[in-house]
């Protein structure tokens, strides 16, 4: 089985330029935990999840080495969260990020997606974002293919 037959198609995206406050909503009101991130054209230029949203809360190691004494107060650290809303999603998304073609077999991206740690794919085709593809929808697939004796549906 292909990539193309489980990938997703309706793609929830992030702008380039996107502020912070607007990656949170989107992530939110969609019900999901990370999203491609496109320019004006389609093109993919990276990819933006929760774990990057969490993870610009806290100081850059540079930053936490030179000035320690601005990190230990951890209230106040959570008041300067406000302070990150209008950052735009290419100061904190994941450049470059690891993709799938359509015609990729489905358990070699299975395979990509666990050696790299990463829960989906973008799905790119002659340079343009055409699905995203999740280690759950694999997994899921994998196991319907083959244990659907004994899956119990309701």
């Amino acid at each position: 089985m292909k990539v193309r037959d489980i990938m997703e198609t309706k793609l929830i995206t992030v702008p380039v330029g996107t502020p912070y406050a607007d990656v949170m909503k989107i992530l939110r009101n969609n019900h999901v935990s990370g999203a491609p991130v496109v320019d004006e054209e389609g093109h993919l230029v990276g990819v933006v999840s929760e774990k990057d949203l969490f993870r610009i809360l806290y100081p850059f190691y540079q930053s936490y080495y030179m000035h320690p004494e601005q990190y230990v107060n951890h209230e106040e650290r959570e008041k300067k969260a406000g302070d990150i809303r209008k950052h735009r999603v290419e100061i904190f998304m994941s450049p470059s990020p690891f993709t799938a073609e359509p015609d990729m077999p489905i358990m070699q991206a299975g395979a990509l997606m666990l050696s790299k740690k990463v829960h989906r794919l973008p799905v790119v085709e002659e340079d343009k974002l055409v699905g995203i593809v999740s280690r759950g929808r694999i997994y899921r697939t994998v196991m319907d293919m083959n244990y659907k004796d004994f899956i119990a549906t309701e």
